[in-house]
């Protein structure tokens, strides 16, 4: 996945432009994300055939595709006060693969997921997939599936404004907070030891303690703190120094092979006609220098 560094680096400048006016200069620009355009429409496509999937074809029959989306990760998947939809990147993500499944978007039903459920979610049947900051990993391909990745991001830390915290070599002693059952924890466990790990289950209850000063950094993919550190502009920064290869993965029913191979077809196809493109744009910000990943068909 070529050009990593240079796709990190454009996420950051076009999220750190996005917190200051907006996408593209425009000053009326909703708070969070995207710009004040409309939002993308996804063709549906109609003659999807999904028979070769078990999953697939029961949600078909059902009339209703359930995904697996965060709720509380801005520019990503996070639902507004007074609001009940989800929005973010990975939300239009799941949107898009819905459409080239043949599902509307008023057949899509979005259930909360946080980090420790996603595989029981899955092999329970909960959901039919996951959309959700959902690193791909072998030890999680023992118990689920994954197509994609259709992002690659990098762990970050998000700390105060005035904090002297300029990275992970600065972590001894300090408390760090992330969210149980995640890749990120499982990194500072194990290769950051003099730190102390602080974990919930969700990353916003990290960011509140963050603010409080109970914990010193908040550590996740970098996408996900620079959602924050927006939202809480002033107050917070992203230290901008990654540290890992984090990649996003549509996580699906563990043996369900046509589904798989179905949705890196959706994934693939959105990347071709530019539907990727537009749902980058809409909730982070501009595309240049991002390079879209390659499907690993494994």
């Amino acid at each position: 996945m070529k050009n990593l560094k240079l796709s990190i680096a454009s996420v950051a400048i076009g999220m750190l432009a996005l917190s200051g006016c907006g996408q593209g200069g425009t000053p009326d620009a909703p708070a969070e994300g995207g710009d004040s355009k409309a939002a993308p429409e996804y063709t549906v496509n109609d003659k999807a055939d999904v028979s070769d999937s078990k999953t697939l074809k029961a949600a078909k029959d059902a009339g209703e595709l359930t995904i697996g989306v965060k709720k509380d990760q801005p520019g990503l998947g996070n639902v507004k006060a007074g609001s009940d939809q989800p929005e973010g990147f990975d939300i239009e993500i799941a949107k898009m693969v819905a459409a080239q499944l043949g599902f509307k978007p008023d057949q899509i039903k979005y259930t909360e997921t946080v980090s420790a459920n996603r595989e029981p979610f899955l092999q329970q049947g909960t959901v039919d997939m996951v959309v959700a900051t959902y690193t791909i990993n072998d030890e999680r391909k023992k118990v689920v599936d994954f197509a994609g990745p259709y992002y690659v991001a990098g762990q970050d830390l998000l700390v105060a404004e005035d904090s002297d915290i300029a990275g992970p070599e600065d972590l001894k002693g300090k408390k760090v907070c992330s969210v149980d059952g995640s890749t990120p924890a499982q990194n500072i466990k194990e290769k950051y030891k003099d730190a102390e790990l602080v974990t919930y289950d969700a990353y916003s209850k990290c960011v509140t303690d963050l603010q409080s000063g109970s914990v010193d950094a908040v550590t996740t993919d970098d996408a996900i703190l620079r959602g924050y550190a927006k939202q809480y502009e002033g107050e917070f920064k992203v230290v901008g120094k990654p540290f890992t290869e984090e990649p996003y993965g549509v996580g699906l029913p563990k043996g369900d092979k046509a589904m798989r191979d179905a949705v890196n077809d959706a994934l693939q196809e959105g990347m071709d006609d530019g539907d990727w493109k537009k749902a980058f744009e809409y909730t982070l910000g501009s595309t240049d220098g991002v390079d879209m990943p390659e499907i690993d068909r494994y």
